[in-house]
C-alpha cells in the first residue's frame, strides 16, 4: 500500500540551517563521546541583534547504566552562532535543557568570566553535571536531546538573558545511554490443546525458567485445581510440563512463572440434542491511509542569501489501520522523488529533506503499540520512519497515526523558482 505526498518550497526568504539526519551513539562499557552539529534560533538581548546558525555540542556520557540512576554528563557547547557586535567583559551562566528519554532536565554550568570580543562568536567552555535515567526504561537506549540553552549574562549586577532554540525541537540525538535490563521473569507462553473435556492431555509451554524439573498446574479463579503435571526447562529457559485436566479449570500455568497465563476452555458434557454453532472471523486489511493521499504542505519562502538555508515545517499524520487479526507486525517506510519544477525544467539535486518520525496509538483498543523511527534524510532509498513489532504468540494490530516534523535543506545558490518533491509512505 502506497500513498504520495506532495511538499513545496519556494526559494525566496528566511535563514535557517537543518541538519537532515541524527545519528545515535551505541552505548558500551565506558564513557563514550560524540559531537553533533545543532541549528539554534538565538534571541539575544538588546542591542545585539538576533541571529541563526550551527552550534557543534560535544557530549561525553557513561556507555550504559541502570534506570533511576544519576550518571555524569559532560557538555561543551562549542562557538555560539551569535556573532558580538560590541567588546564588554561579564560573568556567564550556562543552562542546558535536555530531553532525556522523555524527560526534560537542566544541566548548569559554573559562572565564567568572559571577555568579549565584537566580531568573535563565544566559545563557551566544558562543563559537567548529572542527568537521571528515567525509570522504565529497562533495556532501552535512551537518548540525549538539546531542548533549549539559555546563557545569562552578569554585567555589574544586571543580567542579560540570550536564548537559543533548537530546530527541530528536541535536537538531533547528542547521545546516547543503553539501558540495562532487569532479570526476565518466568513467563507461561502457550497451552496446547487450550479447550478440552475432563481427562485432556495439556502441554504447557514456557520461557525463562532455570534449567531442570518444573511443575505444572490448573486453575480456576487463580487457584490450583489440583490437576497437576511434571517437565522440564533447557538450558536457554525453555520449558514444557505436561499436565491433564481432570477438574474444571479456567487457565493452565507452568509453576513460578508470573502471571498472566495461559487461558484454558473447560469443555462441560451437556445432556440432550447437540446443535453445533460456527462463527468465521475474517482478517481485515493491512491499511494506510487516506486513500486520496494527503494535502501539500507548504513551507516558509527562503529568499537566497549566499549561505546554506533550511525550512521546518511538518508533514501531516496518515493513518495506519492494522485489522488482521493475527501476530504480524508491519513498517512505514519513506521514499521521495527529486525536487523539480516540470514546468521551467529546473531542479535542486543538492537539496535534502529530512523527517524526525513519530507514531502515535489512536485506538486505546489496541493491542499493539507502535515504534518511530530514527530521525534521518528521505532519499529514494526506502526509509523507515514507523513499525510494529510481530507479537509472536500475542495478538498485534491496532489503530495509529504516523507523521513527524519535516525539514527541507538548500544548498547556497540554486535558481529562484518553485520546486515540489513528491513523499511516498508504503506499509508492508
Amino acid at each position: 500500500m502506497r500513498r504520495t505526498f506532495p511538499r513545496r518550497v519556494l526559494a525566496g526568504a528566511g535563514a535557517l540551517l537543518l541538519a537532515a539526519g541524527a545519528a545515535g551513539l551505541a552505548g558500551t562499557a565506558q564513557a563514550a563521546t560524540k559531537t553533533t552539529p545543532v541549528f539554534e534560533n538565538c534571541d539575544a538581548p538588546a542591542p545585539q541583534p538576533d541571529g541563526s546558525g550551527t552550534q557543534d555540542y560535544t557530549v561525553t556520557l557513561p556507555g550504559t547504566a541502570k534506570a533511576g540512576d544519576s550518571v555524569p554528563v559532560t557538555i561543551d557547547p562549542g562557538a555560539s552562532p551569535l556573532i558580538p557586535g560590541f567588546s564588554i567583559t561579564t560573568v556567564n551562566t550556562t543552562k542546558i535543557t535536555l530531553k532525556v528519554g522523555d524527560t526534560t532536565q537542566v544541566v548548569t554550568s559554573p559562572p565564567e568570566t568572559v571577555s568579549v570580543v565584537a566580531g568573535t562568536p563565544l566559545d563557551p567552555k566544558p562543563f559537567s553535571g548529572t542527568v537521571r535515567i528515567p525509570d522504565g526504561t529497562e533495556g532501552a537506549s535512551v537518548d540525549v536531546r538539546l531542548d533549549l540553552a539559555v546563557t545569562d549574562a552578569d554585567l555589574g549586577g544586571t543580567v542579560f538573558t540570550t536564548t537559543c532554540t533548537p530546530a527541530p525541537r528536541p535536537s538531533a540525538v547528542l547521545g546516547s545511554v543503553a539501558v540495562e535490563a532487569l532479570p526476565k521473569d518466568p513467563v507461561t507462553t502457550k497451552a496446547t490443546p487450550n479447550s478440552g473435556k475432563a481427562g485432556t492431555a495439556v502441554t504447557v509451554s514456557g520461557a525463562n525458567f532455570p534449567a531442570g524439573p518444573v511443575t505444572c498446574s490448573a486453575l480456576l479463579a487463580g487457584a490450583p485445581t489440583g490437576d497437576s503435571g511434571t517437565g522440564s526447562a533447557d538450558a536457554s529457559g525453555a520449558a514444557t510440563c505436561l499436565v491433564t485436566v481432570t477438574k474444571k479449570a479456567d487457565a493452565v500455568r507452568i509453576d513460578g512463572s508470573v502471571a498472566p497465563y495461559r487461558p484454558f476452555v473447560f469443555v462441560e458434557e451437556q445432556a440432550g440434542v447437540k446443535n453445533p454453532v460456527d462463527i468465521e472471523v475474517l482478517p481485515g486489511p493491512l491499511a494506510l491511509g487516506p486513500a486520496a493521499g494527503q494535502p501539500a504542505v507548504s513551507f516558509p519562502p527562503v529568499t537566497i542569501n549566499g549561505k546554506a538555508q533550511s525550512v521546518v515545517g511538518a508533514f501531516h499524520a496518515a493513518a495506519v489501520q492494522d485489522f488482521r487479526g493475527g501476530t504480524l507486525g508491519w513498517d512505514v517506510t519513506a521514499t521521495r522523488t527529486p525536487f523539480l519544477n516540470e514546468a521551467t525544467g529546473r531542479s535542486m539535486p543538492q537539496a535534502q529533506l529530512g523527517i524526525q518520525p513519530s507514531c502515535t496509538v489512536t485506538n486505546p483498543d489496541s493491542p499493539s503499540t507502535c515504534t518511530a523511527g530514527a530521525p534521518g534524510a528521505i532519499t529514494d532509498t526506502p526509509m523507515k520512519v514507523a513499525s510494529q513489532a510481530p507479537g509472536g504468540e500475542e495478538l498485534t494490530g491496532g489503530e495509529f497515526a504516523v507523521g513527524g516534523a519535516g525539514m527541507i535543506q538548500l544548498p547556497p545558490f540554486m535558481f529562484a523558482d518553485t520546486y515540489r518533491t513528491v513523499v511516498t509512505f508504503s506499509i508492508a
